[in-house]
């Protein structure tokens, strides 16, 4: 898909922009590429910056219920410098890394209700412009791709996937926010828990993966939420029978009686070593801290685009206990999908931004 806008910092007569991503979907921390295609005006300009930022429509929680809002996770410059002619036409090709934590958006070509975009700014004579939105694809890497397969052979199926603007202490996190699948629960299960919520971490040496179950209480007892993790390499996946493993992380969490909000350390030992696992239990500090702090870096961007939430996107893509991998969503909730990611990002630009 294709945004073409006159830059209206520049006035009538300015440059316009088009910014085109090469086709497919793209793996998290992989690489993203693409031309900005610009069209001069009425007048030479000296084009000073031309810059990418990558954008989330993320949930927050806070005193007054939830909203949904923009957030910018990542930003790239991508070229400047260069004079662009009256009528001129220039292309400036680009290929970024995405961050390692970005969302998957996708399992085998069908969206998961994950908002995520590219927009492009342009700096002139002073004036910065942040023109249209494409939305950008996000596929699975193999672990996360294998675990979503072993958990629907095994009988879970895909409720909803949302992005929750906070920080699941004790992990190695490095956005603002993170990845919520829901997950209902495989017949084996559905008499001990209600809902299964998994959180994938990628780093560049293998995964964190985050596992919380909203248990069932008892005839005298309320039920309480668990919560888990596990880490794996990128480099054994096909080594491993995740069907097993998979089942025996669930075990475990059914199993742990650890209520969801306690804080827990999880020590130095190796994360991404063969086998190795963590049974503890951590928080979700869902805190709006400024600027998200220094450890982030200054490519994670700025602050929470926020305004009022309607209904949720997540919840209109869902499947059967069948299985998630293959059939997660038919054409019309495709659609839907594509859409309100153009609707969504419209809103936003008229909204204004936090910085």
């Amino acid at each position: 898909m294709v945004f073409k806008r006159l830059l209206g910092a520049m006035g009538a007569g300015g440059p316009s922009v088009d910014t085109v991503l090469d086709g497919g979907a793209v793996a998290p921390g992989g690489i993203l590429s693409g031309q900005v295609h610009l069209q001069g005006g009425s007048a030479d300009v000296e084009i000073e910056h031309i810059g990418l930022e990558l954008i989330a429509r993320v949930e927050a929680e806070h005193e007054d219920g939830e909203s949904e809002g923009a957030v910018v996770f990542e930003r790239f410059t991508v070229g400047g410098g260069f004079r662009l002619a009256e009528q001129e036409r220039h292309s400036v090709p680009f290929s970024v890394y995405l961050p390692w934590e970005t969302p998957v958006s996708e399992l085998y070509g069908q969206p998961l209700g994950i908002v995520l975009g590219v927009r492009t700014e342009l700096a002139v004579a002073g004036a910065r412009d942040k023109g249209d939105l494409d939305p950008l694809a996000v596929r699975p890497l193999p672990v996360q791709e294998a675990v979503l397969e072993a958990l629907g052979q095994l009988g879970f199926g895909f409720r909803s996937a949302d992005l929750e603007h906070g920080h699941i202490g004790g992990t190695g996190q490095q956005l603002p926010f993170y990845q919520e699948i829901e997950l209902t629960p495989a017949p084996q299960y559905a008499h001990v828990v209600n809902e299964i919520e998994l959180t994938f971490l990628a780093t560049p040496a293998g995964m964190e993966i985050v596992l919380e179950a909203d248990k069932r209480g008892g005839l005298f007892e309320s039920g309480q939420d668990a919560l888990t993790r596990f880490a794996v390499s990128h480099h054994d996946v096909g080594a491993r029978d995740w069907n097993g493993e998979v089942d025996g992380w669930i075990r475990q969490l059914v199993e742990h009686r650890a209520s969801h909000g306690s804080h827990a350390t999880y020590g130095h030992a190796d994360p991404y070593a063969a086998g190795s696992g963590y049974g503890h239990h951590s928080a979700h500090e869902s805190g709006h801290e400024s600027g998200y702090g220094s450890g982030y870096g200054s490519g994670y961007g700025s602050g929470y685009e926020g305004h009022r939430s309607g209904p949720g996107l997540g919840t209109a893509v869902a499947a059967g206990a069948a299985g998630l991998a293959v059939g997660v969503v038919g054409g019309l909730v495709a659609a839907e999908v594509v859409d309100e990611v153009g609707d969504f990002f419209e809103g936003d630009d008229e909204g204004g931004e936090e910085d």
